[in-house]
C-alpha cells in the first residue's frame, strides 16, 4: 500500500503553543503548513517547494530611523512610515515572491537585526494575504522546526493508522458472502459519504435514486445535482484514460475511479482527508478484481503452463500480446484493467500475456509486443521488453513493438559518434549530473538526493551544462530527448 500524503500542520497549533510564544501579527490567522524553512536570502523563493513556514531574521529587510523603530508591540508608529522612504526597504517584492512560490506562512524572528518587525513588512503580508507571525527572542528557530516536525509526525502516524486500519477493514469485507455491497458499506462509513457503482458511459445523467448499478450502492443518497456531476466524471475513467477524476459539487468531495471497463467507483464525502485517496484506491482493486471479467478458460490455461503444458494446447490460437509493465500500482489491479489472469508479478518489469490489444494505462509504463501465435511468445516477450525500455527512455506511458524500431533508424555506430560530439564539452561529472538530473524529470532535490551532493550544486551543473551545450533550452522535451538517447549511449 502507497503511504497517504502526510496531513498538514494547521497555523493554529503552532499559535497555541504558549512555549514557543509565537504571536500572530498580518495575513490570514490560519494556514496550513507542510514544512519549515529558514533562510536571510533577499529572495528565497526559488528554493520553496510550497507550504513552508519560512522563517527569517529580515537581515535582507531595513527599516530607516533609529533601532527599534517600526512595529512597536502590536501597536504601529503614528508617522514617517506610511511608505517606503528614503533608506526603508520595501518588503512588497519579498512578500509577493513568496506568495508566488507559495509559502504558507512567515515567522520573523527579532534581535539581533530588528527589535521589532519591520512596519513596511507588517503592510506587505496584509497586502498579500500571507500569514505574518512574531518569533519572540527567547524562542530559536530550533525550536519552532521541531515543534513543526513533531506534529507533522504525529499526523502522518495518525494517517497511516486510519489508512491501515481503513485498509484491513476493507479487505475483511471482500471475504464476505456479498462482497462488491459490503466493500461499497465500509467505504462509505469509512469516508463518511456515499459510495457506489456507476456505468462508465451513462446514456443520460441520473436522477435521484437512479444511474446507480441497481442494489450496489452505500451511503446517504446524494441530492440528484451531485449524482449528476458523478456521472458526468465517470467517462474520464474509461480504458485507456486516467484511473481517477475528481471534482466538487455543492462543497461536496467528488471522486470517480476506474475499474478496468466495467462500472466506475463513485464517492461523494463531505471533506477530502489525505489519506483518503489511499482508501479509495485500496477499495477500487478490490472492487476490480471481484467485477473484472475474466477470459473463459484463462485459469485451466495457467494451470496447464504451469504443469508443462504446450501453450500451443494450452491456449487458444490468439493473436495474443505479452506485455511488460513498470510503475506504482497494484499488478493485479493491471492485469484486470488488460482483461488476463495471465500475471507474473514477481519479477521487474511486472510480466502479463492477454488477448486483448493493451492500450496506456495509468500509473504504468507498459511495453507492448507485436500479436503473437502461442508458438511465438518467447519472441514476443522479448519484444516487450524491448518495447519498454523505449517507452521510458521517451517517457511514453506505451511503447509497441516496431521494426526496424527507433533505436534501427540510425546505426549503431552513427549513433555513438553523434552522441560522443553532442556531448563532447560535458566532463563526467556534467554528464553524470544532466543523466540523473533528466532520469529525475528535472527534479533538483531528487536529482542531488541521487548524486548526494547539495541541489545548488545541482543548479549549478546545469546550467554549466546548458551553457556549453550553446545555450540549449533544457525545458525543451526535443532537447531533452535527444539528450537522454545520447547519454543513454555513452552509459
Amino acid at each position: 500500500m502507497e503511504a497517504p500524503p502526510t496531513p498538514p500542520v494547521a497555523l493554529a497549533r503552532l499559535l497555541a503553543d504558549h512555549e514557543l510564544g509565537l504571536r500572530h501579527l498580518a495575513g490570514p490567522a490560519e494556514a496550513e503548513l507542510h514544512g519549515v524553512h529558514a533562510s536571510e536570502m533577499a529572495d528565497p523563493s526559488p528554493y520553496l517547494l510550497g507550504g513552508e513556514l519560512l522563517l527569517t531574521a529580515g537581515a535582507g529587510l531595513a527599516e530607516s530611523g533609529p533601532a527599534g523603530a517600526g512595529l512597536a508591540g502590536a501597536g504601529l508608529p503614528e508617522a514617517g512610515l506610511a511608505g517606503p522612504g528614503p533608506g526603508r526597504t520595501d518588503a512588497g517584492p519579498y512578500v509577493a515572491g513568496l506568495v508566488r512560490a507559495g509559502a504558507g506562512a512567515l515567522g520573523f524572528g527579532v534581535t539581533p537585526v530588528h527589535e521589532t518587525v519591520p512596519r513596511s513588512l507588517v503592510e506587505a503580508c496584509d497586502r498579500y494575504g500571507l500569514p505574518l507571525v512574531e518569533v519572540p527572542p527567547g524562542t530559536p528557530f530550533t525550536a519552532v522546526g521541531r515543534s513543526v516536525w513533531r506534529l507533522m509526525a504525529r499526523a502522518r502516524t495518525a494517517e497511516l493508522r486510519r489508512v491501515t486500519e481503513a485498509q484491513q477493514s476493507l479487505a475483511a469485507a471482500a471475504a464476505r458472502p456479498d462482497p462488491v455491497p459490503a466493500v461499497l458499506r465500509r467505504l462509505a462509513a469509512t469516508l463518511g459519504g456515499w459510495a457506489g457503482l456507476l456505468p462508465a458511459t451513462p446514456p443520460e445523467p441520473p436522477a435521484a435514486g437512479a444511474g446507480a448499478v441497481p442494489g450496489v450502492f452505500a451511503g446517504a443518497l446524494p441530492a440528484p445535482g451531485v449524482l449528476e456531476a458523478l456521472a458526468g466524471l465517470a467517462p474520464r475513467v474509461g480504458p485507456g484514460a486516467a484511473a481517477t477524476a475528481t471534482g466538487v459539487h455543492d462543497g461536496v468531495q467528488l471522486s470517480v475511479h476506474g475499474l478496468g471497463g466495467g462500472p466506475v467507483l463513485a464517492l461523494a464525502t463531505p471533506s477530502r482527508a489525505p489519506g483518503d485517496h489511499t482508501v479509495a484506491s485500496v477499495a477500487a482493486v478490490l472492487l476490480t478484481l471481484l467485477t473484472a471479467h475474466r477470459p473463459a478458460g484463462a485459469e485451466a490455461a495457467l494451470t496447464r503452463l504451469l504443469l508443462g503444458g504446450d501453450p500451443a494446447g494450452a491456449l487458444g490460437s490468439g493473436p495474443w500480446y505479452a506485455v511488460h509493465a513498470r510503475g506504482g500500482g497494484d499488478p493485479r489491479a493491471l492485469a484486470a484493467a488488460l482483461g488476463t489472469v495471465l500475471l507474473d508479478p514477481r519479477e521487474d518489469p511486472v510480466r502479463l500475456l492477454t488477448d486483448r490489444e493493451p492500450e496506456p494505462q495509468a500509473g504504468w509504463r507498459l511495453g507492448v509486443s507485436a500479436p503473437a501465435a502461442p508458438e511465438g511468445l518467447p519472441g514476443a516477450d522479448a519484444q516487450a521488453g524491448r518495447a519498454l525500455e523505449r517507452a521510458e527512455a521517451a517517457r511514453t506511458p506505451l511503447a509497441r513493438h516496431t521494426e526496424p524500431g527507433l533505436a534501427g533508424l540510425v546505426g549503431a555506430a552513427e549513433a555513438r559518434a553523434h552522441a560522443e560530439s553532442l556531448l563532447g564539452p560535458l566532463s563526467p561529472a556534467l554528464r553524470d549530473t544532466l543523466r540523473s538530473w533528466l532520469a529525475h524529470h528535472g527534479s533538483w532535490d531528487r536529482s542531488a538526493a541521487a548524486l548526494g551532493i547539495h541541489r545548488n550544486t545541482v543548479r549549478q551543473r546545469i546550467a554549466r551544462a546548458a551553457a556549453l551545450l550553446g545555450d540549449a533550452d533544457l525545458d525543451d522535451p526535443d532537447t531533452r530527448m535527444e539528450l537522454w538517447f545520447a547519454l543513454r549511449l555513452l552509459s
